[in-house]
């Protein structure tokens, strides 16, 4: 590291500016052409058209013309690259030591043995048609509108509507349909809901009854499922949905908090309005986190497919098995078909606000985002929403769109999210809550309000990766005892619920 710039790997030809630099600055020796925002890359010898362009120590591009020492690297003078990987499945494979008494957070322990960071009920809607009447009934439970509703049920963290703008207009069969259901199965199960409502209307698509029986899902005391049709219409549907969400609060306001093991913890992992930065602070800190969360017996989720699309192979090489490194590839190879026959590229990355942080191409972009899962073995590859079956690291295929992966992710289990952020983000998901991470100091001093901890000072020389893992890993298991996350303390999370639509709408 340099006073303005750093160097990553040994093999890079570029360096990463830590500052904005003028022409003429001195940058390892090397005068600057031109003006170099902070974040973005500087050439640090002659890079010839057709040259592979390296950061991290691997190949991020190739020169679209030649670049001189000195110039700025990014979009104008750097092209994708279709490369050949060798995947050394296995390879960097670890022996693991679990500790799964090692650390403690205070959670709710479920009566089947599952932890919960938070105790919400929750009311899940099986199509856009009946999202006003279950926003109704929530909103009869709001504490800033009416905060008798649950003044007698202090350890109930709130009555959230989950709503959706499918269902209907859909494959009555096929893996759109089946990935929806699969969601709302997952977030019928989800251990930070005490209890659940759900809502249909009667005629749609994704009837009660389909998503039940995907769920292996059985109406009682925790769970009422009613269509508006049958009740009688909205103003009834309402009334029904409040009268029950009441029954379900003395029961729901018995849950305490004791001290439960790191190891009941399962951490979505989110990076969105990445930067150059992202994979320098952040994600390798959050990285570290990780990795002490899985040897804590706890477990970290991985996804995003498109924005690890370059970088597989890092993670073929600490799967568990070729079996499971296969499993990734061909979550790989199904998004090329899915790209192709929506007339879309894998490559179609990063997006302007990445490009404005100082990120070129998707193989840069995904390299860094790798980084969130740290140093551990990759234990299982999922579909999108299944439920997670193992401990350690696992991988959940998803879209790179922020809401719709969480959601994903929280369907499979997560019970708490981490999002690391260049640009700033304002997200939430309930009911887990969700940590946001700045990736530089000027995120941070911008929106410091939506953020939970600057990684910004790794550029700085005041913390380093390890050093920050530490410390969000404390974060993770203070927030996962009750302390309130800011998104959660602005409210986010109801309306960014978004399961994936694959399919046609027709």
């Amino acid at each position: 590291m340099e006073k303005n710039a750093i160097r990553l790997n040994e093999h890079d030809n570029v360096l990463i500016a830590t500052e904005q630099l003028m022409p003429g600055d001195m940058v390892s020796g090397l005068p600057v052409r031109g003006m170099i925002p902070a974040g973005h890359k500087i050439a640090v010898q002659e890079i010839s058209s057709g040259d592979s362009v390296r950061r991290y120590g691997q190949v991020i591009g190739v020169a679209s013309r030649d670049i001189g020492a000195g110039a700025h690297v990014h979009t104008h003078n750097v092209r994708m690259a279709d490369l050949a990987r060798d995947y050394d499945f296995c390879t960097s494979k670890k022996d693991m030591s679990i500790e799964p008494d090692r650390d403690q957070f205070m959670g709710i322990r479920r009566p089947d043995g599952r932890v919960a960071t938070r105790n919400f009920i929750g009311i899940l809607t099986t199509v856009n048609c009946s999202a006003t009447v279950a926003r109704a009934i929530a909103d009869h439970f709001r504490r800033d509108i009416n905060p008798a509703a649950l003044e007698d049920y202090p350890n109930v963290d709130g009555v959230v509507a989950l709503t959706h703008t499918t269902g209907c207009g859909m494959a009555s069969h096929g893996e759109a349909i089946d990935a929806l259901r699969r969601t709302l199965s997952g977030y019928a199960h989800h251990v930070n809901f005490h209890s659940i409502l759900m809502v249909g209307l009667g005629c749609e698509t994704n009837q009660i009854s389909g998503v039940m029986a995907a769920g292996g899902l059985q109406q009682g005391p925790k769970l009422h499922a009613y269509a508006i049709q049958d009740a009688g219409g909205t103003g009834k549907a309402v009334a029904q949905g409040i009268a029950r969400v009441k029954e379900m609060l003395p029961e729901a306001n018995q849950t305490a908090r004791v001290p439960v093991s790191a190891a009941g913890l399962v951490v979505g992992l989110q990076c969105g309005g990445s930067d150059g930065y992202s994979g320098i602070t952040a994600n390798p800190a959050l990285g570290a986190a990780m990795d002490r969360l899985v040897r804590a017996g706890g477990t970290a989720i991985l996804s995003e497919t498109p924005e690890i699309y370059g970088a597989e192979h890092l993670l073929t090489q600490r799967a568990t098995s070729r079996e499971v490194g296969e499993k990734l590839l061909a979550r790989i190879e199904w998004w090329k078909d899915y790209c192709a026959r929506n007339h879309a590229e894998m490559n179609n990355n990063p997006s302007a606000g990445n490009k404005a942080g100082g990120l070129t191409t998707i193989l840069e972009k995904s390299l860094g985002a790798v980084s969130k899962a740290g140093t551990t073995n990759l234990n299982d590859v999922l579909r999108y929403a299944e439920p997670v079956g193992a401990r350690g690291l696992v991988f959940m295929d998803s879209p790179g769109f922020d809401p719709v992966s969480a959601t994903g992710q929280v369907a499979s289990g997560a019970n708490l999210i981490c999002f690391t952020t260049g640009r700033g983000s304002a997200y939430g998901c309930m009911p887990a809550p969700s940590i946001k991470l700045s990736t530089n100091n000027a995120c941070w001093e911008r929106q410091g309000d939506d953020i939970d901890l600057n990684c910004g000072t790794i550029i700085t020389g005041q913390d380093t990766v390890d050093g920050l893992g530490e410390k969000i890993y404390r974060l993770i298991l203070e927030i996962a005892s009750g302390s309130r996350s800011k998104s959660e303390l602005y409210g986010y999370g109801q309306n960014e619920f978004a399961p994936w639509q694959i399919g046609a709408t027709v």
